[in-house]
């Protein structure tokens, strides 16, 4: 509909619309002033030069009435005065008068404006006064006179302050929407810029963690190939296990990034996999004892209503931990303890190796301990990581949540 309307009224540039109404008014006023015949009889002054440049010193400022409505309404009023002593004949004078006033009431203050209308009502009663003591011959008497040209020109004003409140609420809506639409932009980039940074962590924790236990259970594998052809099978055999698992938590992470008209249709139903959780842990410590790590897992309480990305940041948190331990702190064993309480998860994760302590000593955080901090951060929670005493690593989380299964921060 707006293109269909923009079509068949195209939009005319303010200036020049502006300058051939000037001009139409100009050269019809002149051509007024020589030609013009009053139908009740009345004599004007015989034109002349001088009332050539008076018709265009009263128009010609509207081509500017735009940029400067006061200057322009002031200085036509006192052009009017001028027909107080010159009684020329200027029938476009009405039509000047009253666009010089629409145009203050709407490009200028109420105060400005107000002034215009003030010195065109005083002119044109002037003007009113002194025809009628020229030209008695006229029917309508002076008052008459006054109070129609000053409802005129108030209603000129009326016009123009209305239209200057409609141009003023659109200009404002346009900027609302504009500043509305910037907003929903920023928005918009930080909800992809922060799902972006869960599908990294989401990555790191699933490719460090399988590839991790990948190669542990592949050098093993090498070491035994020729003593132990059994060991070497069942190592191979969980190499492929964990690689299938590490697939499908691929496909599971990547598939967020698959539109669903896309050609995703024949996607494997590990697409659609639920997120791992707390109740995975014996499937995560088996696969860490198949590694070479023993790992021991103790839980206390019942879990509860515990959020399910609480759930997930959980076990993120001790499947990093414990690929730490694995990558880094050569032979040794591991505890898990989880502790389920009213409105909190308390992860731990400790070992008795010395590897991952000597691994970080005097080197920033890698990805993985800050991944872990960030998911732990990301619902209000703190995580503490560093050597123990007596020899080895431990990660301790805690992560609160109000008790219905809704996440606090």
């Amino acid at each position: 509909m707006t293109t269909a309307r923009a079509k068949l009224f195209p939009r005319i540039e303010p200036w020049l619309l502006d300058a051939s109404m000037t001009i139409v008014l100009a050269v019809t006023g002149v051509v007024a002033l020589f030609v013009y015949t009053d139908p009740s009889g009345v004599d004007y002054a015989d034109p002349d030069a001088f009332g050539v440049v008076l018709v265009l010193a009263i128009t010609a400022p509207l081509i500017v009435r735009r940029r400067y409505p006061v200057a322009v309404g002031l200085g036509t009023a006192a052009g009017m005065l001028a027909f107080v002593g010159v009684d020329y004949a200027m029938p476009t004078a009405a039509a000047v008068l009253l666009i010089a006033v629409y145009s203050a009431a709407n490009y200028a203050g109420l105060a400005s404006s107000l002034l215009v209308t003030a010195a065109h009502i005083a002119t044109s009663s002037a003007y009113a006064a002194a025809s009628a003591g020229r030209h008695p011959e006229q029917s309508m008497d002076v008052p008459a006179n006054v109070v129609i040209s000053g409802l005129l020109i108030l209603g000129a004003w009326g016009i123009g302050r209305a239209v200057r409140s409609r141009r003023l609420y659109t200009a404002e809506l346009e900027d609302r929407a504009r500043r509305l639409e910037r907003a929903n932009d920023v928005e918009v980039r930080a909800a992809i810029a922060e799902e972006r940074s869960r599908i990294a962590r989401e990555l790191h924790d699933v490719v460090a963690h399988h590839v991790s236990v990948m190669t542990v259970q592949a050098a093993g594998a090498r070491r035994s190939l020729h003593r132990d052809v059994d060991r070497t099978a069942d190592a191979l055999a969980a190499i492929e296990e964990i690689g299938r698992s590490a697939l499908a938590e691929m496909r599971r992470v990547v598939g967020v990034l698959r539109s669903p008209d896309g050609d995703d249709r024949g996607a494997q139903p590990a697409t659609l996999a639920p997120q791992p959780g707390l109740g995975d842990l014996a499937q995560l410590a088996e696969q860490m004892r198949d590694a070479g790590l023993p790992v021991d897992v103790t839980i206390d309480g019942e879990p509860g209503a515990v959020p399910v990305g609480v759930d997930l940041a959980a076990f993120r948190v001790i499947q990093e931990a414990l690929t730490n331990t694995i990558k880094h702190a050569g032979p040794s064993t591991a505890a898990v303890n989880v502790r389920y309480l009213p409105s909190e998860v308390h992860v731990e994760i400790c070992d008795d190796g010395r590897g991952v302590a000597a691994a970080l000593e005097g080197r920033r955080p890698g990805h993985g301990l800050l991944g872990m901090r960030e998911r732990v951060a990301l619902y209000g929670g703190t995580l503490a990581a560093g050597p123990r005493r007596g020899g080895g690593y431990e990660v301790r989380a805690k992560i609160p949540y109000d008790g219905n299964g809704t996440v606090t921060r």
